[in-house]
């Protein structure tokens, strides 16, 4: 019986006693963890196991995130300096100008940013609003994680309206216009989900994901009660055959909502975007009405901080289950999910008043582990370090001087440990990162594999002109010329 003895380490499990173990140990068999206490205790039990020895280090679960963009890594500060106009500026160039080898690059990098942080399990849509007319895009960006062994789920489905949508290919090396009709943009996210979910020995998966639950209004911000007023005949559809894929295919649902849209869905309750095999992005504005909904549906929701003006403490308090996700990694954010929990707490001290007293860390830490796992519906496997589970874990080493004294370690995790602290990072039972080296890539051939391939699509996109100067000496950014998005490219 070989395996791996993890020994000496502070262990904080997040099982449902919240137990933290000094001088823990833990013992992981194949993929799974079998057996968990002190090294006294199971040190004479797993004697024929490769020994770790995790003194002055934390062993935490394998971090969780829930809600990401594929393509954002190679694309990141890319339009930054113009916020109004940031959407505007990407889609057309994800609709228009990446190549299939763009996305085997993307999900080298952002694989890898991603473990060398210990997170070990990460939602990825292909693009910022959805694409699944070419079902390779997301095929090569799975590639990426599956080499590197971690976990990735996959979100492809429809893009928002107008239907049909114009995109270019570029299988022959030369632009391709087309346009894809809703239906051919289910059946690429239904080639997706037949080639991929449950590959890699199960670390693959992938969700249905509309680009928002309704179409028909605003897709990026919320929506007042005079313009989401009812649901019309092409929100109708997008749900129906939402539902009639996921349910034919047996995955679960992402999306992004915001204030108006979860009123608006609840108009069709027969097909309504919502329920506990649904997890909905931002959320931004939302009624009271609303948050009762998301309670009545058991509907999961996600949060990127700042968020805006995403009630989370209210839909806490009603019982909505919320977890915080990266929303990464562009135009200015990364996928390191300690400090994206940090800047949530923060957020929320600074939102209620400077009140220092709501969202204690070991609440943060939940949202990142074990509420991230229920969200994705995976907390019977995966987001907590407890006998039967998954061997996803994050091993950080505290013997560092922001670090120390190494005690309340809970606190340490949420308040000054980063990403970069993070030692070794093992999946499913298979040592990933030991000692900060990656054992699944060369790490330096992906991140020029991944430099290249940013490059060429800024040469093709015409991208140079969104690449502004840092703005020395100015108090507030101004421009000289109109900001212009990019237009497709003439076959």
């Amino acid at each position: 019986m070989a395996g791996i003895l993890l020994l000496h380490g502070t262990i904080v499990t997040v099982d449902r006693e919240r137990r933290i173990i000094e001088n823990g140990a833990l013992a992981v068999c194949g993929d799974k963890i079998v057996d968990i206490g002190t090294s006294d205790e199971l040190a004479p039990l797993h004697q024929d196991k490769q020994i770790i020895d995790c003194r002055g280090k934390l062993i935490v679960p394998g971090l969780i995130d829930a809600h990401g963009h594929a393509g954002h890594a190679l694309i990141r500060s890319i339009a930054a300096d113009t916020n109004s106009l940031w959407m505007r500026i990407v889609t057309p160039t994800y609709y228009h100008y990446v190549t299939r080898d763009f996305w085997y690059a993307d999900g080298l990098v952002s694989g890898l940013e991603r473990l060398r942080a210990g997170v070990t399990t990460s939602a990825s849509i292909i693009t910022s609003m959805p694409r699944s007319d070419d079902p390779v895009f997301a095929i090569n960006h799975a590639r990426a994680y599956s080499e590197l062994g971690l976990r990735e789920i996959i979100c492809v489905g429809p893009a928002g309206m107008p239907w049909p949508h114009p995109v270019t290919r570029w299988e022959s090396g030369h632009p391709e216009p087309r346009n894809v009709s809703f239906e051919e943009m289910i059946e690429g996210a239904e080639v997706v989900i037949e080639t991929l979910n449950g590959s890699a020995d199960g670390r693959i998966k992938v969700f249905l994901t509309p680009f928002t639950i309704v179409p028909s209004v605003e897709p990026s911000d919320a929506s007042t009660p005079d313009v989401a007023v009812r649901l019309t005949e092409g929100d109708r559809m997008q749900a129906r055959r939402v539902r009639e894929t996921a349910r034919k295919w047996g995955v679960r649902i992402h999306s992004d909502a915001f204030a108006g849209q979860i009123r608006m869905a609840f108009q069709d309750k027969e097909n309504a975007i919502l329920g506990p095999d649904v997890h909905l992005q931002h959320c931004w504005g939302i009624s009271h009405e609303e948050i009762d909904i998301l309670a009545e549906t058991g509907t999961h929701v996600t949060h990127a901080p700042p968020g805006r003006s995403t009630p989370i403490l209210e839909m806490m308090s009603k019982g909505v289950p919320v977890a915080i996700t990266s929303d990464g990694a562009s135009p200015s954010r990364h996928f390191d999910m300690l400090q994206t929990a940090r800047l949530a707490q923060f957020t929320q001290h600074l939102l209620h008043n400077h009140n220092r007293y709501i969202l204690p860390p070991g609440k943060v830490f939940e949202m990142i582990t074990i509420d991230a796992a229920h969200a994705i519906g995976m907390g019977h496997e995966i987001g907590s370090l407890e006998v039967g589970k998954k061997a996803d874990i994050a091993i950080i080493d505290m013997r560092k001087p922001h670090l120390a004294p190494n005690w309340m370690p809970v606190h340490r995790l949420i308040h000054q440990v980063l990403g970069s602290d993070v030692e070794t990072v093992i999946v499913d039972g298979k040592i990933l990162m030991k000692e900060g080296i990656v054992m699944t890539a060369n790490v330096e051939d992906a991140l020029a594999f991944g430099d290249a391939e940013a490059r060429a699509l800024v040469e093709r996109a015409g991208l140079q002109a969104h690449m502004h100067d840092p703005g020395w000496g100015k108090l507030h950014r101004t421009f000289r010329e109109p900001v212009i998005p990019p237009a497709p490219p003439v076959s």
